[in-house]
């Protein structure tokens, strides 16, 4: 029996990998990623660029990993394992822990969708074992990704659904290949979960289940989550599936791609063979003429199921990149869609909501709510998770003009779960109502860095919009966010002055707040969320009064009113 998992689960978020293929390029590292100074200094570009975090990483091990899991999903050339393959793998591939065609694309790639797709043709070519992952003792070469397809479809046509749940992953699919037979998988999928609605204790039951699997294959049991979770994720990254709890399922929208695939075969020809294609990109069934319309077709018809209709008669549809390109404007306006079904849902959503925000209060990473359902944030991604759930606790109020994509910078997978960061440049969310405009910034730096990290960078995106809607009669309000407020931020914000580039002086209007603020606030609106945002504008025309107190005292001053706020709600 065999365990296996896609690429290692140092690097558990799949789309960050572009963010370290992008520092390779930018700090001109293609090529010099071995040793030990050239892999120290992949370590400190990570680290500087807020992707890893060292903590004492002495044997400078995780840039080894990053390189480990670039290679492995063909995103960098490999090195070859015998100095008498060094010039077949020159002319055949390119320079090892170079940048490889795939990973160029992934590189130029600026949607959610463009990524996806790189990552399908990663996972497309990635087949176990191989040159990259012998995986002793298994001779029979398979696809991962085809067979868990297969197996969710097949699950799909015995019970009528296509969720796979997150113990079926760790204990029956990572431990099978296609040589099991997908039949005989399903049945132990379905066995599984007769065996464990009988259980009162579900939790006992699935500890039992790790606790066997550690037994029987001698590793830890905290392996068997950490592969499944690193397997669930990186499944994910390829658009063919949306989260269903801790769980998967297929995608309703890549419903053709995912027939097509699951059917195709599964060649290993030789090494160098497989090796090209992983590193250019499998190709995939839109492709050629016929797959390309085929997955048009299906789009066009899940846009029309959401009431709206696509006009093609001027659209050139001769190639496969012509299609693309009228594919790409369909999956984007779907996400469009889905994501503004997902922000009217977050109003019935503000518990969950309230116990994220209380997660980052209370300095933990996960909790069970009443109804069973487990939430995490990723110890690796809280200042993503941190945009994120604020976003949301905006879209719950649900009175905004803009449009829930154009409120937020940062980037969202098809489940609406953060994939990155704001990028530099701009605000990390901008919030527009009918009479005024909130420029949100958020954090986790603390102590004096935050300062230095946030002060100038807050008050020239909030000048920005200061600037553009002035005269419109929206104010527009910058609101900081952080766990703890330092004083000489506070004392910058509270000064609020930036001068334009022709010396005009404007004046800023920065709120700075704690979480626990923010979230006693919202919590004490959200039986009535629409109320808070008349509200809120009052809240910042009292805490911007107390501007000329002191700022240890301002501070005092912008808790203490929120705190009558939210006892006279």
């Amino acid at each position: 029996m065999i365990l296996w998992n896609f690429g290692n689960t140092t690097v558990r978020s799949p789309f960050r990998l572009r963010d370290g293929l992008i520092l390779i390029r930018e700090k001109q590292l293609e090529g010099a990623l071995r040793g030990e100074e050239q892999e120290i200094k992949f370590n400190r570009v990570l680290a500087e660029a807020g992707i890893i975090e060292l903590r004492g990483d002495e044997s400078y091990s995780i840039g080894r990993k990053w390189r480990s899991a670039l290679t492995q999903h063909g995103f960098l050339y490999p090195k070859p394992r015998k100095k008498a393959e060094e010039e077949l793998f020159l002319r055949e591939l390119g320079k090892p822990d170079t940048i490889t065609p795939n990973g160029s694309r992934f590189i130029r790639a600026q949607t959610i969708s463009g990524w996806q797709e790189c990552f399908l043709r990663s996972m497309a070519a990635y087949i176990i074992p191989s040159y990259l992952e012998p995986k002793e003792g298994l001779m029979s070469h398979f696809s991962p990704l085809r067979f868990v397809l297969q197996v969710m479809m097949k699950l799909e046509e015995k019970t009528g659904y296509s969720k796979l749940h997150f113990l079926e992953m760790a204990a029956i699919i990572q431990c099978s290949t296609p040589q099991n037979g997908i039949e005989n998988v399903v049945r132990q999928i379905i066995s599984l979960r007769e065996s464990r609605s009988k259980e009162t204790k579900k939790k006992a039951f699935d500890q039992q289940i790790y606790k066997e699997l550690a037994e029987q294959h001698n590793k830890a049991p905290g392996t068997f989550r950490d592969y499944a979770d690193v397997n669930i994720r990186y499944l994910k990254a390829t658009g063919l599936f949306h989260a269903k709890g801790k769980g998967i399922t297929l995608s309703d929208e890549k419903r053709i791609l995912i027939e097509s695939l699951s059917k195709e075969e599964t060649l290993y020809i030789d090494d160098i063979s497989y090796l090209k294609t992983l590193t250019e990109g499998a190709k995939l069934p839109f492709d050629n003429h016929s797959g390309a319309i085929m997955v048009l077709e299906h789009l066009i018809k899940r846009l029309e199921e959401k009431g709206e209709y696509l006009d093609l008669s001027e659209e050139n549809l001769d190639a496969p990149s012509d299609i693309a390109i009228v594919r790409y404007k369909i999956e984007d306006r779907l996400m469009q869609l889905n994501e503004l079904e997902y922000a009217k849902q977050q109003a019935s959503q503000i518990d969950e909501i309230l116990e994220y925000l209380n997660l980052f209060s209370s300095k933990k990473d996960k909790k069970e709510l009443d109804d069973g359902t487990v939430i995490e944030i990723p110890k690796s991604e809280k200042p993503a998770y941190l945009e994120w759930i604020i976003w949301r606790a905006f879209l719950a109020i649900n009175s905004l003009i803009n449009m829930p994509w154009d409120a937020r910078r940062f980037k969202v997978d098809q489940d609406f779960y953060p994939v990155s960061t704001a990028p530099g440049g701009g605000p990390d969310m901008i919030f527009e109502f009918d009479d005024m405009v909130l420029v949100v910034e958020v954090t986790l730096t603390t102590s004096s860095r935050q300062e230095a990290a946030e002060g100038e960078s807050v008050r020239r995106h909030v000048a920005k919009y200061a600037e553009k809607f002035d005269g419109t009669g929206k104010r527009a309000y910058g609101l900081f966010i952080a766990i703890d407020i330092d004083t000489n931020t506070a004392n910058t914000f509270r000064l609020g002055e930036w001068y334009l580039k022709d010396d005009k002086k404007i004046g800023l209007h920065i709120i700075p707040i704690r979480l626990d603020d923010f979230q006693r606030l919202l919590s004490a609106y959200s039986t009535e969320l629409s109320k808070l945002k008349n509200d809120l504008k009052i809240i910042f025309l009292e805490c911007r009064v107390e501007i000329n107190n002191d700022a240890p005292i301002w501070k005092q001053s912008i808790s203490s009113i929120i705190k009558t706020w939210v006892e006279n709600v």
